[in-house]
């Protein structure tokens, strides 16, 4: 629902945002550093604080070159090195530094590795949910599409995709603007089935491709409706505990911001696809369509060199941050619903 989920209200529901200075402190994506700043580390016996190694020198010197670049010569050097020479400057910047980086600290380390080295997948969630035009303060949001779309971080590709409609019960009848909006009709809601069931499925789905288990896997939205406000609102009305592999999540608006160096106005979906040189392929505001444009974000910014890590959690109800500092950690098994009765 992208910018349409900022307008929601939520006074019915326990949800609020952790201190803002906390979220300040939250930087979950490695950056490529600028002329005086310091860089992460080449190995693990390395510590955060030691740069004195001679490849940082090197980064930093090549950071002040490329920030010295024009628009065409990043371009140029981009294509010289067979990177994607798409997007604003800004971006062609971080997209060259990343590459440096990545390349003298691997020289350096004499080992390689996938963009991404911790999880393996990443599992891309946009609901749609009952609206209204204007939201009013009272309004319960049902989900009423629940998507998944599939993310090899070892491979760089979208490789699966899951999708149910779902029947709303409080108000079973879809408002105008929300079959407009959304183009879920209301025959589609009718014959679908309701959320616990759909949550099964889900739930199924993940265990089939041994998500939890064999592999190491993370949620991401867009934004931190879907999983703070969406699916708690709805495990409330549907009697649901809160499904505790959603319980953590990466929100890809948070990391472009800090890795691409833009302000939050800068975040929304359409505004982060154009600024990566990339078109909406899709329908708008359908959640499986919303799911794989969020999907190719992503993967440009692993291409990019940006680390995909979990930066909000849910606690009792409540929205917080993850800390840059926090152990990385993946999504646990899934388990079926658990009735709160």
């Amino acid at each position: 629902m992208d910018e349409h989920k900022e307008n929601i209200q939520t006074k019915d529901v326990n949800v609020k945002m952790s201190d803002p200075g906390e979220e300040e402190k939250t930087k979950p994506c490695s950056r490529v550093i600028p002329d005086e700043e310091s860089a992460p580390e080449v190995s693990s016996s390395q510590s955060n604080s030691d740069f004195s190694h001679p490849v940082y020198k090197e980064i930093a010197l090549a950071n002040g070159q490329i920030n010295r670049m024009s628009r065409d010569e990043l371009k140029k050097k981009l294509a010289e090195l067979q990177l994607d020479t798409r997007g604003v400057k800004d971006v062609m910047k971080k997209r060259l530094k990343s590459h440096y980086k990545k390349h003298k600290l691997m020289q350096s380390a004499g080992e390689g590795g996938p963009t991404d080295t911790y999880y393996d997948y990443i599992c891309v969630v946009d609901f749609e949910a009952t609206c209204e035009e204007d939201n009013p303060a009272d309004f319960h949001h049902e989900i009423i599409e629940f998507p998944m779309v599939l993310i090899n971080t070892h491979t760089l590709e979208i490789v699966d995709s899951f999708q149910e409609y779902v029947r709303p019960e409080l108000n079973p009848q879809l408002s105008d603007f929300c079959v407009k909006l959304t183009g879920i009709t209301q025959k589609m809601v009718d014959e679908a089935d309701t959320f616990p069931g759909v949550l099964q499925r889900v739930v199924d789905w993940l265990k089939e491709r041994e998500l939890g288990t064999k592999y190491k896997y993370a949620i991401l939205t867009d934004g931190a409706w879907d999983m703070s406000k969406f699916l708690n609102i709805q495990c409330q009305i549907s009697r649901l505990k809160y499904p505790s592999f959603a319980k953590k999540w990466i929100n890809i608006r948070k990391l472009y911001g800090n890795f691409y160096k833009v302000p939050r106005a800068q975040t929304k979906l359409s505004t982060m696809l154009e600024k990566l040189g990339l078109k909406y392929e899709g329908r708008p505001h359908s959640g499986l369509d919303d799911s794989r444009n969020i999907a190719r974000i992503a993967l440009r910014m692993l291409q990019d060199g940006c680390q995909l890590r979990v930066n909000e959690r849910i606690h009792a109800g409540q929205l917080l941050s993850v800390p840059s500092s926090a152990p990385v950690e993946g999504a646990p098994p899934p388990h079926g619903p658990k009735s709160k009765d």
